[in-house]
């Protein structure tokens, strides 16, 4: 069933015409799909590739394609900038700043900037430039939206190294997803263990994306909310326990891989890929 609540202002359409919304709550969002719970799964943010005997459900970046034959989902980074993208340099007041007034860059990723959803006038301007990515992947065809680094309230709130607003951040959240969902997309919430309740019955999230979720023991947490509509991605260098283990723990969602960290493609010498 799926319920609805006000949950702000968003934007609608590809012009970023800011309108008030209701933002779609539970899963899934109407007249959207899920992807399959079993197949094969491949993680391709470093580069878009058909592997020998296709694929079933596939992610890949936003300035890609979708995948001919497979559940595509496009990612899509929604709360910090990606980089290269100089569109936010005349939008500096819409970055997160420490208390010295200093731009925040996130340290696992030094060239993203994190952005600021504090007030409803600095959501709608960040819908108004994010906003046309999310329904730019459904115009190409995309199936869903990867909405990456959710979390950012749980990773800034620290008044010295910044601080995301929590509501501000749930409410942009909202927004996102209500957007998608018009679009025909469904949304997938990337990592956040901790607030996977919420990001599914409050925020409207429909499935999960999780990395590392084995390595973590966080997997319990997204099936709880989304049962096996979660996708997971580890990494050779934090998974601890050979892969094949870790596929034949009941606890694993069925699609799980695992892959190289940088995700090359497979011309790549770095290039590792494993499914269950």
């Amino acid at each position: 069933m799926t319920g609805r609540v006000p949950l702000g202002q968003v934007v609608r359409g590809l012009a970023a015409v800011l309108v008030l919304l209701l933002a779609a709550c539970g899963t899934p969002g109407e007249g959207v799909s899920l992807p399959p719970t079993h197949g094969v799964l491949d993680y391709q943010l470093g580069g878009a590739y058909t592997p020998p005997g296709g694929l079933d459900v596939v992610v890949r970046d936003a300035t890609a394609e979708p995948a001919d034959g497979a559940y595509s989902v496009c990612y899509v980074n929604g709360f910090q900038t990606q980089p290269g993208d100089d569109r936010w340099l005349d939008h500096e007041d819409l970055l997160l700043h420490d208390g010295d007034g200093k731009l925040v860059v996130d340290p696992a990723w030094p060239d993203e900037h994190v952005l600021d959803p504090s007030t409803a006038e600095r959501r709608e301007r960040i819908l108004a430039l994010v906003g046309p990515v999310v329904t730019g992947c459904a115009d190409a065809g995309f199936d869903a939206v990867e909405l990456d680094n959710l979390d950012t309230w749980t990773r800034f709130d620290d008044p010295s190294t910044g601080v995301v607003d929590a509501a501000g951040a749930r409410a942009l959240a909202a927004a996102y997803v209500a957007l998608a969902h018009d679009a025909g997309l469904a949304v997938g919430q990337k990592n956040a263990a901790e607030v996977a309740a919420t990001a599914r019955d409050e925020l409207g999230f429909d499935f999960a994306i999780a990395e590392e979720c084995v390595a973590y023991d966080e997997c319990d947490a997204y099936t709880a909310a989304y049962g096996e509509h979660v996708l997971v991605v580890e990494y050779p260098d934090t998974l601890g326990v050979p892969f094949e283990e870790a596929c034949a723990d009941p606890g694993t969602p069925p699609l799980t891989i695992l892959r190289d960290r940088a995700l090359v493609t497979p011309d790549d010498p770095g290039y590792v890929y494993e499914h269950c």
